[in-house]
């Protein structure tokens, strides 16, 4: 009986983990969306790519190509175009370089040095090996410096400070301070696509005519953020950039973003989960309790009913 009661125990977690199984596929992302990345002439870009599966990718192989033929980077198992690999681009060589501590996360990201007008296009991060095969796009935009000999740059905002004061798994604690700006900069924090974030109320002082600001923000995935500070009455703007890596929840909190579908989804499967279980439960335990009834009424040699029939 009590080896009955242990299988029935099984069979319900084989359910549950196979019940996960499916929730947790349909909330990753396939990596079929176009991620923009704009950054300034001479700025350093990071182009994201991240496995799905956070899988270790140091001994996987991936390939970064630009407008389809043009070799970027290749990393095949720790074998890569910056330790001796031929074959990457003339446009590219000694300006690319990757994150060897990130790859046991799955992030084959990478960043290019001392961007050109010339490096704007689209790219792709290539997992040929995987099955499926996942493939990364990423629009790469190098806007070119601005030359206005009429405007007044006296004062003019220097490149923000950033730094991630804080950090766990699901979220980061950005802080970007400018430093003796004037005119009164309008400072604010954007994620790669140039969307404007939330931000907590900015810290402001004033020091003789120069502005000194402090602005924090709370981020909760892996992007490649930036903070802006534009000084209008000069035409004056400028930024910092800071790729910040999230791992991702085992389970999508979409409920945190106001999504109602995937929060009655999320309580939907739950539900299911729950009822899924608790039958699994009654019909092993009725099964094991007739099989026992039966062994006792042979074994006493009497005379017995037929149980009766399962619900």
């Amino acid at each position: 009986m009590f080896i009955s009661l242990r299988l029935a125990a099984l069979c319900f977690w084989v359910l549950l983990l196979d019940l996960c199984g499916i929730i947790k596929t349909l909330g990753q992302s396939n990596g079929s969306g176009v991620v923009r990345v704009v950054v300034e002439e001479g700025n350093d870009a990071i182009l994201p790519c991240s496995l799905s599966n956070k899988e270790n990718a140091e001994e996987k192989l991936f390939d970064w190509k630009k407008d389809g033929p043009k070799e970027i980077f290749f990393y095949d198992g720790g074998f890569h175009y910056n330790n001796g690999r031929p074959g990457q681009d003339q446009q590219f060589k000694g300006r690319v370089s990757h994150f060897q501590d990130e790859l046991k996360y799955g992030n084959a990201s990478i960043i290019i040095r001392n961007t050109k007008v010339t490096d704007s296009g689209n790219y792709t991060c290539d997992f040929p090996r995987f099955q499926p095969r996942q493939i990364f796009n990423i629009q790469l935009l190098v806007e070119p410096i601005l030359k206005d000999r009429s405007a007044d740059t006296r004062g003019a905002a220097a490149k923000p400070s950033v730094t991630t004061l804080n950090q766990t798994k699901d979220w980061a604690l950005l802080q970007c301070e400018v430093l003796g700006a004037s005119p009164k900069p309008r400072v604010e924090w954007q994620d790669s696509a140039g969307n404007k974030l939330p931000a907590e109320e900015p810290q402001v002082s004033e020091r003789g005519g120069s502005f000194y600001i402090i602005l924090q923000t709370t981020v909760m995935k892996t992007d490649n953020y930036r903070c802006v500070a534009t000084q209008e009455e000069i035409r004056h703007q400028i930024y910092t950039e800071i790729y910040v890596f999230i791992c991702e929840k085992l389970f999508e909190d979409t409920s945190s973003r106001g999504d109602v579908t995937g929060w009655f989804f999320g309580g939907f499967s739950l539900g299911a989960l729950t009822v899924a279980g608790v039958l699994v439960l009654l019909v092993a335990t009725k099964v094991i309790k007739i099989l026992h009834n039966r062994r006792s009424c042979e074994q006493r040699n009497r005379h017995c009913k037929d149980p009766p029939e399962m619900l």
